[in-house]
This record gives structure tokens, sequence and C-alpha cells, in this order.
């Protein structure tokens, strides 16, 4: 993609952000929809929204994060464009009565369930579940992931065991665990894709 969009007054940046912004848009721009709704769950800095939103016009892209600090780095983002990101939404997965009830085409959610507890996982499985559209509405992960037929690499070792010094319930997720959690609520596990720094993209379709 293009290079990195210079951060607006007031809002935050992530330098892993923008190191894998042109990766992920790769990838998602092969299997996300040709128009119409996307959801992104735990936005951030809002890096990514404002930069998928830029490539992807015809996307109506609809950020969220439960954080108000990063609501407000992504309203910071939006002051400069694209017209189709939309304003960020409150949304924290574990709390069903700040989930949109509209459907959507899609639901992204990158580097967000090694760094929450494992009920997260579960949350954000039944929020897609409920919202996107079926058959065929795409859930699409980006994340280090932990894998019984892969040998993990010494970093994500290392990067497990600072996430849990930092907080006993974040850690890196087992793959199979989460696709079988994904599962349960209607999503089919479709794609495995080996990502740049030992990350994978995960995408996933309601049945």
């Amino acid at each position: 993609m293009d290079a990195p969009l210079p951060a607006p007054d007031g809002a935050l940046t992530s330098p892993a952000a923008a190191r894998n912004m042109g990766v992920v848009l790769e990838v998602l721009r092969a299997h996300l929809p040709a128009d119409g709704p996307v959801l992104e769950v735990a936005a951030g800095t809002g890096q990514h929204a404002a930069g998928f939103a830029r490539a992807l016009p015809a996307l109506d892209w609809t950020p969220s994060d439960p954080s108000p600090e990063a609501r407000a780095s992504v309203e910071a983002w939006r002051a400069e464009g694209p017209p189709n990101l939309g304003p960020p939404l409150a949304l924290d997965v574990l709390d069903e009565t700040t989930w949109p009830d509209r459907p959507f085409k899609a639901v992204v959610c990158l580097n967000m369930i090694h760094i929450a507890p494992w009920a997260a996982t579960g949350g954000l499985m039944r929020l897609a579940g409920r919202t996107l559209v079926r058959p065929g509405g795409l859930l699409a992960l980006y994340g280090p992931f932990l894998e019984a037929d892969v040998e993990t690499a010494p970093s994500n070792l290392a990067f497990d065991e600072s996430l849990k010094a930092r907080d006993p319930a974040w850690g890196l997720r087992d793959r199979d665990a989460v696709v079988e959690v994904a599962r349960t609520h209607g999503l089919a596990f479709t794609l495995r894709k080996a990502m740049p720094a030992n990350n994978l993209t995960l995408l996933f379709r309601r049945v």
C-alpha cells in the first residue's frame, strides 16, 4: 500500500501497526467483500482503521474499542478522512449490551485475543456469530498463536511469558482452541496464513 499516513494532531500511533499494515491489508483485500459494512473490534490507535478504509473505499468501516483513549485517537484519525471511516463504537466483547444490533459482512480483529482474558475470545466469537451475515460473513483474526503442529518461535515464547507477567489472564492462544470456540458459534475455519514476525492470519466464515 502507499506510505504510512502521517499521524494527525491528537492521534496515537503504534510502530507495530505501521509495520504490519501493508501485509495485513494484502490478505484482507483478497478476502473481504467488495463492498458493505465491516466492523473492526479493538481498533486501538485507529491507524489500521484509517489505512484500511482509505485503501478499500467501497467498504463502510466501523471501528470500535472499549477504551475512551483509543476512541479519541480513532476520532483524530477520522478528522482527516476517509469518508467511509465511521465513528468508533464503545464496543466491549465482554459486555453484550455494547454490541451493535445491525449486520456486518465482515468482522476484523487484530492483536486482541492474546492481550485479553480467554473469555474475550468467546465474546468475540459470539459477537461475530450474532452480527455476521449468513452464509459467508467473514471473521479475520491476526496475531501470534500457539500451534500443536508448529514449533513456536523463541520470540513468541518470550512474548507469551512477558504477557503473563503483566497479567496472568493474558497470553498467546492455542489455534485449535480458538477454532473450536469459533465452531460453537457457527464459524467455520477456512484459512491459516503465515505472516511476518511469526504472526498468523486466521479466517472464518459464518455458516
